[in-house]
């Protein structure tokens, strides 16, 4: 398939456009630099110059192509709106066709919300933390234009060999500091590598039948207590560590600081059965980040 990637340059998108080259998709991604090109370049990537922020003047490509991952975001205040301006260019510029364009949308754990001792499905109802809200509404605007088959993928907390989610531990373990917690150490986080989850994201896109909401978690729920146990004697870190709450980090990072603070479990029976994605990290001590 010819794939056009949007965030091709980010965490999450790199290992996408990796997996889905090596299974010999011809991947399109969009950069919006010089830097960014010569390095997707150098990948064997063909490369496309646009801005998100810009969508019009690029997103006639859809036409162009047989399949569109969308997992690019631009962590600014307005980047629910640049999200929407994205979406409704990719809708307005698509033409119908059979079979039609395959789109993997990308929302997040998040959306759930805190659940407690309670584990979020695919048929959960969404309780999204108010700067991700955005997600929904923009799922849900992709997939009322029936212009696409359309499955959206919501990772757990995304970590891999540099950190990911686990930077913040990494990098005070390495500077033999005591971690910080945000939220708390019985907060629960369902985890995911990324080369699994990119592998999910192939394994959806090979099948355009597969419409609708998937999760993408290798472990339900792994207290952050643990996480941060098992890192700072990776590292010869102190064992003690100190917890910013939820106020804090909200006053001093902004609203989407509330993600990491949530107490969240979830599964991905769903991914699971329906794709036979089998995560290759299915704890995070056993992954490569403890090589």
């Amino acid at each position: 398939m010819k794939v056009l990637v949007l965030g091709a340059t980010g965490s999450i998108g790199t290992a996408v456009a990796r997996e889905l080259a090596a299974h010999g998709h011809e991947v399109v991604a969009l950069c919006r630099s010089d830097t960014s090109e010569a390095k997707l370049t150098d990948l064997g990537y063909t490369t496309l110059r646009g801005d998100l922020r810009h969508p019009a003047e690029w997103a006639g490509a859809v036409r162009e192509v047989d399949g569109v991952v969308h997992v690019a975001v631009t962590f600014t205040e307005d980047m629910g709106d640049v999200d929407r301006g994205v979406i409704e260019a990719l809708i307005d510029a698509a033409v119908p066709s059979v079979p039609p364009v395959r789109f993997l949308y990308t929302g997040g754990c998040w959306l759930y919300g805190a659940t407690g001792d309670d584990v979020a499905t695919e048929e959960s109802p969404f309780s999204p933390i108010p700067s991700f809200a955005w997600m929904v509404e923009n799922s849900e605007r992709l997939t009322a234009s029936g212009k696409f088959s359309t499955a959206v993928l919501h990772p757990a907390m995304v970590y891999h060999s540099a950190g990911g989610v686990f930077t913040r531990f990494l990098e005070k373990a390495k500077a033999g500091q005591p971690i910080q917690v945000w939220g708390g150490p019985e907060t629960r986080w369902p985890l995911v590598h990324r080369d699994d989850l990119a592998a999910a994201y192939r394994l959806l896109l090979e099948q355009p039948d597969l419409t609708g909401h998937f999760n993408a978690s290798a472990e339900t729920g792994v207290p952050v207590g643990e996480i941060v146990k098992a890192i700072a004697a990776q590292y010869g870190a102190p064992k003690q560590f100190t917890v910013r709450t939820k106020e804090d980090l909200v006053a001093e990072h902004g609203d989407w600081a509330e993600g990491p603070t949530l107490d969240q479990q979830m599964a991905s029976e769903k991914l699971r059965r329906a794709c036979n994605w089998r995560p290759h990290y299915e704890s995070f001590e056993t992954s490569d980040l403890f090589a």
